[in-house]
């Protein structure tokens, strides 16, 4: 019944605003299939199989060349699971598309927005589990100079759950568009406030964290496709309210990236104090952490892309794997009708 309402809002909301629109009408479709078998002898309990297939379509109402409204649904299934759909996620947003401006209020994809952030700040399930970002981001970019501001919605607060959101920025600046040299840097920070009724012993929790790094860009330099290296600091913080004060661990990272053809590394290295994100790796709790992506690309044409990657894990006194297939279809955004005056 529910459904059935829903269907007819959302194509009325179409059909009546298309006839009063000067732009077009147009329809986008991506999927994604994962297979992910993580060992992890450091965390037994994490040590699963994510598998499953997620698909998402949708109707982007275009006003003019800036202007857009986009509705649609985003649905995961995992392999084996019932009912069918594990969840599936409504996709309503407006997205303002200007020459150095982006802004997007709704339900909207995190891919191509957030992806970039390091595994220690948002961990690499996110993009199984919770594909878009509720509430609000701005991004400002020129040739020099990128800067996103963000705000995400986890849960609102109930007479039972819990108030929770996630804000954060993160950006890049580098001063030649040919020399190597650029500084990137990412914040974030969850506030976890409690339900409309209060437990005893309840408390107002924050917790987040932030790198800044210094890099260097030699892609399209060097023999290789791609070659870039990455070091810099890292520190979180996290505190319970009226309990404690913030306690900010600290440490330094590292990263270097090549790529030929369709083979790639990525090695990821942290030494410091141990952080605990709520929604970063759980790796860099340690102490001493290395990660190793061996990645394989053996098919790329047009819009699908599939990749195996073999991640090496390496702790004190532990040595973990995992092995993942992920094959992404993007069909771009069709169009589907134009209107006139």
């Amino acid at each position: 019944m529910f459904k059935r309402i829903y269907l007819l809002v959302f194509f009325s909301i179409i059909t009546t605003t298309a006839a009063l629109a000067q732009g077009s009408l147009d329809i986008h479709f991506n999927g994604l299939g994962f297979m992910d078998n993580r060992e992890y002898k450091d965390f037994v309990a994490r040590s699963r199989t994510y598998s499953g297939v997620r698909t998402a379509l949708d109707l982007g109402l275009n006003l003019d060349s800036v202007n857009h409204f986009i509705v649609g649904v985003n649905g995961i299934h995992e392999f084996g699971a019932k009912p069918y759909f594990l969840k599936v996620n409504p996709v309503a947003y407006y997205s303002f598309t200007g020459k150095n401006w982006l802004f997007n209020a709704g339900a909207f994809p995190r891919e191509g927005l957030l992806d970039d952030y390091p595994r220690a700040l948002l961990n690499d399930t996110l993009r199984y589990y919770r594909p878009n970002v509720e509430g609000l981001l701005t991004r400002f970019h020129n040739d020099h100079f990128t800067e996103t501001v963000w705000i995400d919605w986890v849960s609102r607060q109930t007479v039972t759950d819990r108030e929770q959101f996630l804000f954060g920025f993160s950006g890049k600046y580098r001063p030649s568009l040919t020399g190597p040299f650029y500084l990137s840097h990412y914040f974030l920070l969850m506030h976890d406030a409690g339900a409309e009724v209060l437990l005893p012993n309840d408390h107002i929790q924050d917790n987040g964290g932030g790198q800044i790094r210094l890099g260097l860009d030699f892609s399209h330099k060097t023999i290789l496709d791609s070659l870039s290296i990455e070091a810099g600091a890292m520190t979180s913080f996290e505190r319970v309210r009226g309990v404690d004060n913030f306690r900010t661990p600290t440490g330094f990272v590292a990263n270097a990236y090549l790529s030929w053809k369709r083979f790639a590394l990525f090695d990821e290295f942290y030494k410091g104090q141990g952080s605990h994100i709520i929604y970063g790796d759980a790796f860099f709790e340690k102490k001493t952490y290395n990660r190793l992506d061996i990645i394989y690309t053996p098919f790329l044409y047009k819009r699908v892309k599939g990749q195996f990657i073999l991640s090496l894990h390496q702790t004190p006194g532990y040595s973990s794997n995992q092995e993942a297939f992920r094959v992404t279809v993007d069909l771009g955004r069709r169009t589907l009708v134009r209107f006139k005056d």
